[in-house]
């Protein structure tokens, strides 16, 4: 009996430590990290497209850290539909994009 139960303990325990039950996404929206494709750099603000299909517009900090596929660049840098993880802080009910990192890889 005690036997089953440190079994069940242990099996519970390993479930949660693997994110068992965990729907995808759930990190993206915990740290501010968003998956999706440039459609478009402007006026300082990038409008990309997310795994949900809709079409979203962000400002980006002057101070943001841009790289694509590793290497340090320029919001200007970023193309047409490449894949890009976005990194955002919400101030004030504001959010602003601090970190683009590109993969021209990735499709």
């Amino acid at each position: 009996m005690t036997y089953r139960v440190f079994a069940a303990g242990l099996f519970a325990a390993a479930l949660v430590l693997l994110g068992w039950g965990v729907p995808a996404g759930a990190d993206e929206k915990k740290d501010g990290v968003h998956h999706g494709h440039v459609v478009k750099v402007a006026d300082g603000k990038l409008t990309m497209v997310g795994a949900d299909k809709k079409e979203v517009t962000h400002p980006v900090a002057k101070d943001a850290k841009v790289t694509i596929d590793g290497k340090e660049a320029k919001l200007e840098d970023l193309k047409e539909h490449t894949h890009v993880a976005v990194t955002m802080k919400e101030e004030g009910g504001k959010h602003t994009v601090t970190k683009i990192e590109a993969d021209t890889k990735k499709k």
